[in-house]
């Protein structure tokens, strides 16, 4: 047996060798083409190589997002304060941001490396000025008002949020999978958005055999003083190539909006 003066204490006897391991996925970037009369009419995305958060895609149901506010900005979007939530690349807040909405909070889980992309596409967004669109990190169901009152510090902030200092749009594009997040998703728009305010909700049902969790999103939202107005549900060709027997289901973009009763 090796005396214990021979072994290399200082080093990690457990490490893997380096080049063991292969690399993470690089970060990589995907277009996204507007309207032909729309400018700018590409939109260029960075996103992360690989993320648990699911944040290194460009999903149908942002795209459709971005489709959507593209085409109801007068209504939506220009003049309004938005929110979104769990922007993961940040495509619908950068197209509020091209229809000069007042101002666009764009937030996701505070993950450095997610955000830091998320800010690499408003910086080099054209079209946009970026001190409109603010990056931030946020947990679902944590305390609103720092949204509402980003530009205060945490000692600064009130006790009650005023209604003028409220969201006029809530963007949820492609939340509503995280079954046990409904809650916190919900309670956060019933505190942040106005009276006259909308929540836009698209997702795809990814897994096909809990799609009625997913729509139980839209029941829920009784509960916070929403009424759920569907505005359609289209086919898309679906994100992953898997079994033929689910592909329909899969190739599904529902879109909500969240209509306050209170």
């Amino acid at each position: 047996m090796a005396d214990l003066d021979d072994l290399e204490l200082g080093g990690d006897m457990f490490a893997e060798p380096e080049g063991f391991l292969p690399p993470p996925p690089e970060s990589h970037f995907v277009t996204y083409e507007r309207d032909a009369n729309e400018t700018p009419n590409k939109i260029t995305l960075k996103l992360v190589g690989k993320s648990p958060l699911w944040g290194h895609l460009l999903w149908n149901a942002g795209k459709y997002t971005a489709q959507y506010l593209d085409k109801h900005a007068e209504r939506l979007v220009t003049g309004k304060k938005v929110l979104e939530l769990g922007a993961a690349a940040g495509l619908p807040s950068l197209i509020c941001g091209v229809n000069n909405a007042l101002k666009v909070l764009c937030t996701d889980y505070p993950d450095p490396d997610l955000l830091s992309h998320i800010q690499y596409n408003v910086d080099h967004c054209e079209g946009l000025d970026p001190s409109k669109v603010l990056v931030r990190g946020f947990i679902w169901g944590q305390d609103e008002t720092q949204l509402c009152y980003d530009e205060l510090n945490e000692n600064q902030l009130p006790e009650k949020i005023e209604e003028s200092e409220k969201f006029d749009l809530i963007i949820l594009s492609d939340l509503v999978f995280n079954h046990t997040e409904h809650q916190k998703l919900l309670g956060n728009c019933r505190a942040a958005l106005k009276r006259d305010g909308v929540a836009l909700v698209v997702f795809s049902p990814h897994r096909p055999w809990l799609l009625d969790n997913d729509l139980a999103f839209f029941t829920e939202c009784e509960d916070f003083e929403f009424k759920a107005k569907k505005i359609e549900m289209v086919n898309w060709k679906p994100m992953f190539e898997e079994d033929d027997e689910t592909i329909e289901i899969r190739s599904r973009v529902y879109c909500y909006e969240l209509i306050p009763q209170w």
